[in-house]
């Protein structure tokens, strides 16, 4: 992992066409602005966690639904 400090207004390139723009430091919160192609794909990290956290718990779900299903004569 890089680690990099910058200051507000400051900015991080990631390749020739996304920017990281940190916009505002108030406190503990950091507000950021990132410029990329439409094409890419920006999802907050916890976002995608409870996703994967929801999709998980359906699965068990579903399986043990299946298994009460089919086990019934």
């Amino acid at each position: 992992m890089l680690v990099l400090s910058r200051k507000a207004n400051e900015t991080i390139k990631i390749g020739d066409d996304i920017e990281l723009r940190v916009l505002e430091v108030k406190g503990d919160t950091v507000r950021i602005g990132i410029e990329a192609p439409k094409t890419v794909d920006i999802l907050r990290g916890e976002l995608i966690q409870s996703i994967s956290d929801s999709n998980a718990e359906a699965i068990n779900l579903d399986a043990a639904m299946f298994t009460q299903l089919t086990n019934k004569k």
